[in-house]
């Protein structure tokens, strides 16, 4: 947060949006927020996902995938400094962050929100079982690199 956040803000590239406990005003979370486009191949979605992306978005006929706008929750993150990262829930703090997201939607429209997850079991059952995302695609971060890895790439139709 604190080495992009500012700078993405001051660009007008994403919005970090900060969660304060109510009792004292303690900052128990965050969140960023930023539209990008996405290119989604829908072959492992449902036929009524399939359906709902195919509104919104632009088919490219060669690759059969869709091109769209999307809602990306960029950062999601709680404050473990001094315990405090017990007066909110991964849950909850989600929530927080899809409750501001559907605020825009009924401003300005669109449907789909996206994130990228590490390659986990315990962050991939969070956001898939728990809370409907589902697995499009992965990008790689920082290839050639010591530190390479893989994002999952996930999306939810609101």
């Amino acid at each position: 947060m604190r080495e992009q956040a500012i700078e993405f803000t001051k660009k007008n590239q994403s919005v970090t949006y900060l969660v304060f406990s109510k009792p004292d005003g303690e900052l128990i979370g965050y969140f960023t927020l930023a539209v990008k486009p996405i290119t989604v191949n829908p072959k492992n979605f449902s036929n009524r996902m399939k359906n709902k992306i195919a509104r919104v978005s632009e088919l490219d006929k060669e690759t059969g995938t869709y091109t769209l706008s999307a809602y990306l929750i960029g950062q999601l993150g709680k404050n473990f400094r001094n315990e405090v990262n017990t007066k909110i829930t991964g849950e909850e703090l989600l929530q927080t962050a899809m409750d501001t997201i559907r605020e825009l939607q009924y401003r300005v429209g669109g449907m789909v929100v996206f994130l990228e997850a590490e390659h986990k079991e315990k962050l991939l059952n969070f956001y898939e079982v728990q809370n409907g995302f589902k697995c499009f695609d992965t990008r790689e971060v920082k290839r050639g690199t010591e530190d390479a890895h893989s994002l999952v790439q996930l999306l939810k139709v609101l």
